[in-house]
């Protein structure tokens, strides 16, 4: 059976699959004529969550809508996986005793590209029913700078030119925005769901300095740019749900059912995709409460709504604490270590006594308690439950991919709490800085059988790898050569000399680069002392 609108009025075919409570054709409809969820980024996260949550309110009577998509980046996710199945998918949740749950979403109801769909997409902000745009666009979606911190070529056009036929989509979005100042002014909420820190601030500061060029140069007026400040909101949240690439085991468990044409694929953007999804099961979305033009009842669905002050307590205790943190240092030194299972590395007793005492001794007794969730707790269950789940197919690879964009928040944010603390020195820590050479251990592309491997993307990759390029494994190093790097508040959010640590990075950096098993010598040689 192929997944279709048609097949799954057969619920028998369906055996043991969750189907959508509800007629999914006419919510598609109702949809299309009177919008209210727009959302961008259409990846795996996207359909794992909101639509699951979206299709949950629909089957208990609280939305009588779905969500509508649209792909800036992408265009294939669109027209190469969504349409060919009526914009249906499965979500798989691999849970830690082996048991799966499968469940058929329609709540995505209609499925549009930038490219070829942008009347469409105006049309869709003008709608007097939107009431929310959501986005998971990755971080760098929102950058409107290179790697140099240089105005990126297309976006100086776009600002130069005004909103009329933009090439960058913060310009875009900008535009779209201003079609609904010019359709009576309606407001509106711009809600970032990307894993990034002060998502809704990054979100906000791009449009916004868009928005200022455009009436600089006299593109737009004062009102029109001044309802970015009255009629547009854009509030912060958290996102939290481990959604690694489609897997092929997964793929094969749904085949064994007998559904045809899911094979995961990648696209000519690099973008991992299937029919399905495969998750997790824990889930959090924490997001501040500021709608003006109303929202779709999320709470109903477990989706927890807030002021600003406890999501970005929230989104620290995350991102800085209990859970990114970790992650990029399974991440760096799982790669070196040969690893391409998140899994198992947590049974490598020196990569979990690692990733403990940092979290434990280092990050945790300077997180704030946001309230409404426990710091510990989520730690816990991190440690003891969700990354040794040995039935997700997450990989250090994956999550190493643009790890020069987040160092400054998952590690900067603690050695910064560490300078100001009048009672403790970041020269103190021991563990923060050994993931921090480990990440420069790893830039080489030299594992620690000395072996090549592919880095995953960043986009500072080759700046990066170019100034060591003239490191090598088991000689001796300058050190003189990691200076423009570990200096580099950009990347670590302060001055690693300036923070009192940057000589014992470089030291750290130094033993690991010494021999062939020099990574896991060092490893052992400071979690167990």
């Amino acid at each position: 059976m192929k997944l279709s609108f048609r097949s799954i009025q057969d619920a028998q075919a369906w055996k043991g699959y969750h189907l959508p409570q509800y007629d999914v054709a006419a919510v598609a409809a109702r949809t299309q004529k009177n919008p209210r969820w727009l959302h961008f980024g259409a990846g795996n996260i996207f359909r794992a969550f909101p639509c699951v949550v979206a299709q949950r309110l629909i089957e208990n009577g609280d939305m009588d809508t779905g969500i509508v998509c649209c792909e800036g980046y992408d265009d294939e996710i669109v027209t190469a996986c969504f349409r060919p199945v009526d914009n249906l998918s499965i979500a798989v949740t691999l849970n830690p005793d082996g048991n799966i749950d499968k469940e058929v979403v329609g709540s995505l109801c209609e499925s549009l590209t930038m490219k070829d769909d942008a009347a469409r997409v105006a049309e869709i902000f003008r709608s007097d029913s939107l009431q929310m745009v959501s986005f998971t666009i990755t971080e760098k979606g929102y950058s409107l700078r290179n790697a140099n911190h240089e105005l990126m070529p297309a976006v100086a056009e776009d600002m130069e030119n005004g909103p009329a036929a933009c090439k960058t989509f913060m310009a875009q979005l900008a535009a779209l925005c201003l079609e609904r100042y010019r359709a009576g002014a309606k407001p509106l909420a711009l809600v970032s769901m990307d894993n990034c820190s002060h998502n809704g601030e990054k979100l906000q500061n791009a449009v916004i300095e868009i928005v200022e060029a455009w009436q600089k140069n006299g593109r737009i007026s004062a009102e029109e740019a001044a309802y970015f400040a009255t009629g547009i909101t854009f509030p912060w949240s958290m996102i939290d749900k481990i959604t690694p690439r489609p897997n092929e085991s997964v793929e094969a468990q749904l085949t064994t059912d007998g559904v045809e044409d899911v094979k995961p694929f990648v696209t000519t953007k690099h973008t991992y995709i299937a029919p399905f999804v495969n998750a997790e099961k824990p889930q959090y979305l924490v997001i501040e409460d500021l709608f003006p033009g109303g929202r779709p009842p999320l709470e109903k669905a477990g989706i927890i709504f807030t002021n600003r002050d406890t999501v970005n307590r929230v989104e620290q205790m995350k991102v800085g604490t209990c859970l990114n943190p970790l992650h990029t240092c399974l991440a760096v030194y799982g790669c070196l270590l040969g690893y391409t299972s998140i899994a198992a590395e947590m049974k490598d007793e020196d990569l979990v006594r690692f990733i403990t005492e940092m979290s434990y001794k280092e990050s945790l007794p300077f997180v704030v308690n946001p309230g409404i969730i426990d710091p510990e707790q989520f730690l816990n269950e991190v440690l003891t439950v969700r990354f040794p789940n040995p039935f997700m197919p997450d990989t250090p690879q994956r999550i190493a991919t643009d790890t020069s964009q987040k160092l400054c928040v998952r590690f900067g944010e603690t050695i910064k709490a560490y300078m100001a603390s009048p009672e403790h020195k970041a020269s103190e820590l021991k563990l923060i800085p050994l993931v921090l050479a480990g990440w420069l251990r790893y830039l080489i592309g030299i594992d620690d059988e000395g072996k090549r491997f592919d880095c995953s993307p960043d986009p500072l990759l080759d700046s990066l790898q170019s100034r060591l390029s003239d490191a090598r494994l088991g000689a001796e190093n300058n050190a003189e050569m990691l200076r423009p790097i570990l200096s580099d508040a950009s990347i670590f959010a302060v001055d690693l000399y300036e923070a009192g640590l940057a000589d014992k990075v470089a030291d750290y950096w130094q033993e690991l680069m010494a021999s062939p098993g020099a990574v896991r010598a060092t490893v052992k040689k400071y979690v167990d002392t």
